[in-house]
This record gives structure tokens, sequence and C-alpha cells, in this order.
């Protein structure tokens, strides 16, 4: 049960890391030194918990599974996480037509990680700090001008730092340690500009590379610490909306992640850790 906690919460967290576009509302470069983005975001989904404190008492006589109605207990909740976003111009790229070709932008994020719980509670989940940097960079294809899209490659890598879940049961106690989620993002990303309202949408790939230990214990019992690894490829996509002012924009996004398989011994009440998941950000952004 301690093991499939991890298998549940951990490709969660990869997604409230990710998201979807590096840079909200944002397709193409941004033109080359001198330009610069800032914005914060939330990204937000409809999670699922473990309720640990209603798990069953662990059988004496060999491992028992719950599946379909003797499911273990779990509830859907909002999880998310707040982000804030830098992106440098680096490269302006080359003239082509109406456009130029082969920009290169510099991206940095910033990422708050909360911890979720008090001492005591039935489920904490502690970091060993709060907020954790990601990098990255953006190569533009096209840049957007007044008749062209702007679009772009963007590669991201953010990572969690390392954090503890603990959870009490009513004959036992669940602890995860050292957790560690990797994130990597591709993204194909195409934007247009139509006068105050603008558009992007994007499609791209999410590798969550993933470990933990997990013991638990029962009175004076305790298991052996079992270390765990786990990989999970994901295809996202997504679509913004930004509403463009003078020199800042606000931009709400909406997206959804599928694929990958995570297989847990035990069935949650809902639904599969590994099952397709849509997802919302909104945050605001200035630049030139």
């Amino acid at each position: 049960m301690g093991v499939d906690v991890f298998h549940v919460m951990a490709p969660q967290l990869g997604l409230a890391l990710a998201g979807g576009n590096a840079t909200l509302g944002q397709g193409g470069t941004l033109g080359g030194p001198g330009h610069f983005s800032i914005g914060i975001r939330g990204n937000v989904f409809k999670g699922d918990l473990p309720q640990v404190q209603d798990f069953p008492t662990p059988a004496t006589t060999g491992r028992q599974q719950r599946t379909g109605t003797g499911a273990l207990p779990s509830e859907s909740q909002i999880l998310g996480l707040p982000t804030a976003d830098l992106a440098l111009g680096i490269f302006r790229g080359v003239p082509l037509g109406l456009t130029n070709v082969g920009g290169i932008d510099l991206l940095v994020s910033a990422t708050y990680v909360p911890t979720i719980g008090d001492e005591g509670e039935d489920l904490r989940i502690e970091p060993d700090r709060n907020l954790q940097l990601g990098y990255g960079v953006r190569i533009g294809l096209l840049q957007e001008s007044i008749v062209v899209p702007g679009v772009s490659f963007t590669y991201l890598k953010r990572d969690l730092p390392k954090t503890s879940i603990s959870g009490q049961a009513s004959t036992f106690d669940i602890s995860i340690t050292d957790a560690q989620v990797k994130t990597s993002a591709y993204r194909l990303v195409a934007s247009k500009s139509l006068m105050v309202l603008g558009l992007a949408a994007g499609v791209g790939q999410d590798r969550y590379d993933q470990s933990a230990m997990v013991q638990a214990t029962s009175g004076a019992v305790a298991s052996a610490v079992v270390p765990l690894v786990q990989k999970l490829t994901r295809t996202n996509y997504f679509l913004d909306v930004s509403l463009n002012l003078p020199v800042i924009k606000f931009i709400g996004e909406v997206g959804r992640v599928t694929g990958g398989t995570v297989d847990t011994f035990n069935e949650f009440q809902t639904g599969r850790a590994d099952k397709a998941r849509t997802y919302g950000s909104a945050g605001i952004r200035i630049g030139i």
C-alpha cells in the first residue's frame, strides 16, 4: 500500500510541475537581445489523494490485493503549483522573407512547492526546500510578424526538491522519503496575435523520472526500506488564449496529458494512477 501511494502521487507531482506552454501565450522567440518576458502562473488540475487514514489493516498471512469495491480509499481534490517564468532573447535569428528563423531564447523557471499538511496529520507532503529553479531553451522556427505566426521548439527541465510523504492509518504508518520528481518537457508551439487577443497552441512530450524510499511501520515492527524507481512518458497538448494590453498580457490555458503506464498492486477508488488528466493554467506576463 505504501508503494502504491508513491505510484499514485508521483505522476501528479510531475504534471503540477510541467504544465503546458513553457511561456504562457508565447509561440515564437522574443526577437533577440533587449527583449525579455516575465510571468507568473498557477497550474491546477483535478487530482487524486489516497486517504491513508482509511486504509484497511494489512493482512498478516500475505499480500492481499484490493480491487473493485474493495479498492483503496482515495478522493478527488484540486492540486497544483505556482510558477514564475523568465525568458531572455539571446539571438534574433536569420532574416528570411517576412520572418526570422533560428532565434534563441533562454528560459528560466522558479516553482514554489508548499508544505501540505501539519505535523501529525493523516497525510503530509514536505519538501526539503520550497523554491526550485528550472532551465531550458526555445529555438525559433518562425518569428511572429504581421502575416507570419510564431513557431518554436522548446525544452524545459524542471525538478521538484527532495520531498517526504507521510501517512497515518489506524494500525500502521507509511513513510516515503527522498522522493524526487525530475521532468523534461519538449514542446512544439505556434502562436498568433489578433489585435487585442492572442492564440497559442502546442503539443509535446513530458518525461517523468521519479524515485523514492518507502517504509511502513506498525507499532514496533518496521518493514524493510524499499527503493522505488518510476519512469513515465506522456503526451501533452494545450491551447492558450491571451488578452494583449500594452506591456502586460493576461493568459488562460487548458491542456491534457495522456499515455504511459503505471501499474499498482492495489486499485484506488478514484481510478488508475496513469489516467488522462485535464489541467488549466492562468497567469500574467509582462515583456518587451
